[in-house]
């Protein structure tokens, strides 16, 4: 598969469903496929993958504060959905893509803006139509800022 030069459009649908999960997420960490431009804007990228887990590096900055000045809620969802849906992502089969069906977190204290955190997404269980798995959030010292479960519904395609 070439490098991708550009990333101004994802993946296209036969591309998606010739790649396992796994495959597909080790593709877009070798940088051959795009990743989500909303990480882009939510300043966090993938770090390493794995069978059925996931890590994201990211640093919440000033755009990503409340009116308070702490760093927004959605910042800390949006991170966690990611890191648990890609851990789902990586047990998926070719010609299968999974969605988010719900998700939960859990903020136990504020990142304060511009500390350097890691997201760990962990599959629990990856079925034929469902996947659950945990993620967290954490600083380089493994203290902890949020916790959170996701239900995904895989469904296969091709």
């Amino acid at each position: 598969m070439p490098l991708a030069t550009t990333f101004d459009e994802l993946p296209s649908r036969e591309t998606l469903l010739s790649l396992t999960g796994l495959e597909f997420m080790q593709s877009v960490l070798a940088g051959e496929l795009s990743g989500p431009p909303i990480s882009g804007i939510m300043n966090y990228h993938l770090h390493s993958v794995d069978h059925g887990s996931v890590v994201f590096h990211g640093t919440p900055d000033f755009a990503h504060t409340n009116p308070m000045g702490g760093i927004h809620g959605g910042w800390y969802g949006t991170l966690l959905d990611s890191a648990m849906a890609c851990a789902v992502m990586t047990t998926v089969p070719r010609g299968s893509v999974y969605t988010t069906l719900e998700y939960k977190i859990n903020i136990t204290r504020a990142i304060p803006p511009g500390t350097p955190i890691i997201a760990t997404g962990q599959i629990d269980h990856a079925g034929r139509s469902t996947g659950v798995a945990t993620g967290r959030i954490t600083d380089a010292d493994g203290k902890l800022y949020a916790t959170g479960s996701t239900t995904c519904l895989i469904m296969q395609i091709a």
